[in-house]
Order: structure tokens, then C-alpha cells, then sequence
């Protein structure tokens, strides 16, 4: 037997399925309506993103990589710092629309929140005291090792089978260990590079970088799951950037031989799945 709807009760159907439907989002859509990328920052870990101490507005690598993929999607940049643990949580809850913070690829990130193609490969790296005897990251299983809250630092102890000791921000980590409270630090090879020589510069207790790294790490830009519009976008604008040249002119400018942290960047944008690591947990 058929049934036939009438024009009213069609519409009713309708109407039902269309609610019943999830709803599908669109970010990137919403991004280019009011032509803005809300782009999550770290609050203050130089050289990636601080305030500056004339103008206090946010400088530094993670700020200028904002500027540069708005810019190339057409977009304003809106900087909105945040803590080191809040970073996939804002961009999760749909607070920002990226963020650029030096965030590293994880697997437990990675089922919370979607990655672009890394842009570079980074390094975490232990600093200890230098009369400290230790010479690999096996020295120092189960020792109290400090790091900032909710970081990749605080995981790569972990993974070592140290204890991690957390703080909210860097500076708190270093004096961990000029006070004594712990062993050693971990961080990413530039933070660690500058503490470093800053503590043989003289008034502190000097230390030493230990050459294994604690891990490898692709960082990438952050974005909320299932937007695969603004995903898109994202990596089509970090190919064209690094193309350009303008993540090394970047780099170079914070980063790079003539800086405090003399580092060279020789990574290219390219697909995570093309990269060969081990990844975090």
C-alpha cells in the first residue's frame, strides 16, 4: 500500500529529520564572515610570545607565524594569550580558532583537537646542574626533574621514569633548579639553550645542557576537530609561507644563527605522515 504525504505533513517530515540532523559546522565560514583569526598564544615564554616591556603588546616567533597565516587566508590576527595547559583546551571549546604556541603533535592531543603539517621538529632537551655528573637522560631515572604544567616537558619526564615537578611558567622551572628543588629542567632546545647561558653569565648556579635529547616533537598549529574547511587552509597557507621563505625569514628573526639561541631551521612543511618519529603519548 502507498502512503501519500500531504503538503503539510511533508513539510512537517521535513522539518523533523532537519532537526533530528546533527548540525554541520562550519569555522572557517564563521572565521571569514568576520574576517578575524583568533589565534591562542602563549602569555608569556619569550621568544615565542611576550609582552614587551615598552609597548606591552605581544611579541615574538608564535605572534609573528600568527600575523602570518591571517594574513596569507586574507584575515586580521586577534592574539589571545594563554597559559601553557590551556592551549588545546581554548582551541578545543572553540574560544580561539588556532593555536600557534609551540604546540607539539601527542597522541592524546591529537584525539582532542586536529594538527597542521609541522612546521618544524622540535627537540626537548634537560638542562642540569653542570658539577651535576650525569652525561645522558638515563642518569637521571626517577630523579625530580621540574617543568612547566601540562607540557610535552612534563610528559618526555615522564617517559623517562622521572619525577616531574610542575610549575606555571618558565622562569618558576629555572629557579627550581638554581633553589635546589630539582635536579635538573626540560624544555625545548632554545628555552634551554638561553638558560643555560644565562646561568654561567655569573650570580647563578651554572648549568649544562645533556646533548640526548629527551624527545623529538613535530610542533604544528592547533585547531578544533571535524573542521575540515579551516584544516585546509591552514596547511595550504603554512606551504605557502614556508615556499616564500617567510617561516625561515621568521625563524631567523627570533630564532635563528645571529639570536641568543642560534638556532638553524633546515625543516620544510610537509604532511605528519611523511615524518618518521615516535609519538608522545
Amino acid at each position: 500500500m502507498k502512503v501519500r504525504l500531504t503538503s503539510r505533513a511533508a513539510f512537517a517530515a521535513i522539518a523533523l529529520c532537519a532537526a533530528a540532523a546533527p548540525a554541520m559546522a562550519d569555522q572557517w565560514g564563521d572565521i571569514q564572515a568576520r574576517k578575524e583569526l583568533r589565534c591562542a598564544t602563549f602569555a608569556d615564554v619569550p621568544p615565542f610570545a611576550a609582552p614587551d616591556p615598552k609597548t606591552r603588546e605581544m611579541v615574538g616567533f608564535d605572534v609573528d607565524m600568527c600575523n602570518a597565516i591571517a594574513k596569507q587566508l586574507g584575515l586580521k590576527a586577534t592574539v589571545v594569550p594563554v597559559s601553557v595547559e590551556a592551549r588545546v583546551p581554548e582551541v578545543k571549546m572553540g574560544r580561539v580558532d588556532v593555536t600557534v604556541a609551540n604546540l607539539a603533535y601527542t597522541l592524546s592531543r591529537a584525539e582532542q583537537i586536529d594538527f597542521s603539517h609541522p612546521y618544524y621538529l622540535a627537540k626537548e632537551m634537560l638542562a642540569v646542574r653542570a658539577s651535576d655528573p650525569g652525561t645522558k637522560k638515563a642518569d637521571f631515572v626517577g630523579k625530580r626533574i621540574a617543568s612547566t604544567k601540562g607540557s610535552t616537558s612534563e610528559l618526555s619526564i615522564k617517559m623517562n621514569k622521572s619525577e616531574p615537578v610542575t610549575f606555571q611558567d618558565t622562569g618558576s622551572v629555572y629557579m627550581a633548579v638554581q633553589q635546589n628543588k630539582a635536579v635538573g629542567m626540560v624544555a625545548n632546545t632554545m628555552t634551554i639553550t638561553k638558560l643555560v647561558g644565562e646561568s654561567k653569565a655569573g650570580g647563578a648556579v651554572p648549568m649544562k645542557m645533556i646533548s640526548e635529547p629527551m624527545v623529538f616533537q613535530p610542533i604544528g598549529v592547533g585547531m578544533k576537530k571535524d573542521e575540515p574547511a579551516l584544516l585546509a587552509k591552514v596547511n595550504d597557507a603554512l606551504l605557502a609561507l614556508d615556499r616564500a621563505g617567510e617561516i625561515n625569514n621568521l625563524w631567523n628573526k627570533w630564532l635563528g644563527p645571529n639570536t641568543e639561541y642560534k638556532m638553524t631551521r633546515d625543516d620544510k612543511v610537509v604532511p605528519l605522515k611523511e615524518l618518521k618519529f615516535e609519538p608522545i603519548p
